[in-house]
């Protein structure tokens, strides 16, 4: 399929940044053949061996910051639509992974302070797919996700930034998006799940007052032994829950739900100062921070998720864009000036 724009028609989000991403293939990649994914050979897919040439050349193998050699190491499994043009995957790894060094750091810090909290101070790590080394904050033992590791079957945010405040270490966990149209749909509703042990009342999702007296009782995951609920019925917010169709969770805000469960689960530790659960998302996708509303009530999740929980773990929200700016605006150096380059070619930011 061609990547032209018809004369005279409107293309979404996806369909646009497709034809962006196959213009730039052809313009920088000397590889034009079709990859697989999910059983067909598409146009914006690269083949799997050639996978790295959708990172921005100063991550891939033949670089000193090489994003394989940090995926083997750490044992995480590298996404499966990583050879994908669209990945949001890769692009959170060409956005962020970069910036862990001391360097990176530096211009973090100042952007984390300005657009999560001002009680930054500095940035100690950083972190893909993260799983924190404590056994008791890992998402087995917080949320009961036993079959899963980095990169796969567990909550693993696609960033943690690793920080130190005032009062003490602070984490900012982080859900990338790209053309995403919205954070999933609870794996409790699929008719077929992977345990074989499939919701028979969907109905129940529906009952937000039943969620706000027992989600142990309408909730079909305590019968897969998560506890996200565990963590969240005791902080949630009885007035706004009560405007909901729907559990949060239900049909668009999965992810969103099982990453502020894996950060009130930290918060409630004590062991960090500051914990957030955050997303970064693409200014131009003005559809998926609305994506809630049709289906559970919540018109804006940049406005509107924070309030339905009360806990020690807040929630944020920043665009990529909001990122790239910061980078080209506090460059003072120019060390940023090839991957700012390789950003406005790759995704007009």
């Amino acid at each position: 399929m061609s990547g032209k724009i018809l004369k005279g028609t409107t293309m979404n989000f996806h369909d646009r940044m497709r034809t962006d991403q196959l213009d730039w293939r052809r313009r920088n990649c000397s590889n034009q053949e079709y990859g697989k994914q999910n059983g067909g050979y598409h146009e914006h897919v690269l083949p799997v061996d050639a996978w790295e040439l959708n990172l921005w050349p100063g991550i891939n193998s033949k670089s000193g910051q090489s994003l394989l050699n940090y995926l083997e190491g750490n044992r995480i499994r590298k996404h499966p639509g990583s050879h994908n043009l669209l990945s949001s995957w890769v692009l959170c790894a060409n956005l962020y992974f970069p910036f862990r060094s001391e360097y990176g750091y530096e211009i973090l810090v100042g952007f984390l302070r300005q657009f999560i909290s001002p009680e930054i101070n500095s940035v100690s790590c950083l972190e893909l797919e993260y799983e924190a080394d404590d056994a008791t904050l890992q998402p087995s033992t917080l949320l009961g996700e036993m079959d899963g590791g980095r990169g796969a079957g567990q909550t693993s945010p696609d960033v943690a930034f690793l920080v130190e405040t005032e009062n003490g270490p602070g984490i900012i966990l982080l859900e990338c998006k790209f053309t995403e149209h919205n954070f999933y749909p609870c794996s409790g509703r699929k008719p077929n799940p992977r345990n074989g042990n499939p919701n028979r009342d969907l109905a129940r999702c529906l009952n937000v007052a039943g969620i706000l007296d027992d989600p142990g009782m309408q909730c079909h995951l305590y019968e897969w032994r998560r506890k996200y609920w565990d963590h969240l019925k005791p902080i949630i917010n009885s007035h706004a829950i009560s405007q909901l169709k729907a559990c949060p969770a239900a049909f668009d805000g999965y992810q969103l739900f099982r990453q502020q469960a894996l950060a009130e689960g930290i918060a409630q530790s004590d062991k960090f100062a500051l914990v957030i659960s955050a997303v970064a998302y693409d200014k131009r996708n003005t559809g998926l921070m609305h994506s809630l509303n049709r289906s559970t009530g919540i018109k804006d999740i940049c406005s509107e998720w924070s309030l339905l929980f009360n806990g020690k773990a807040g929630f944020s929200t920043f665009t990529h864009q909001a990122w790239v700016d910061w980078v080209r605006g506090h460059d003072k150096q120019g060390r940023w000036k090839e991957w700012l380059a390789y950003i406005a070619r790759r995704y007009s930011m």
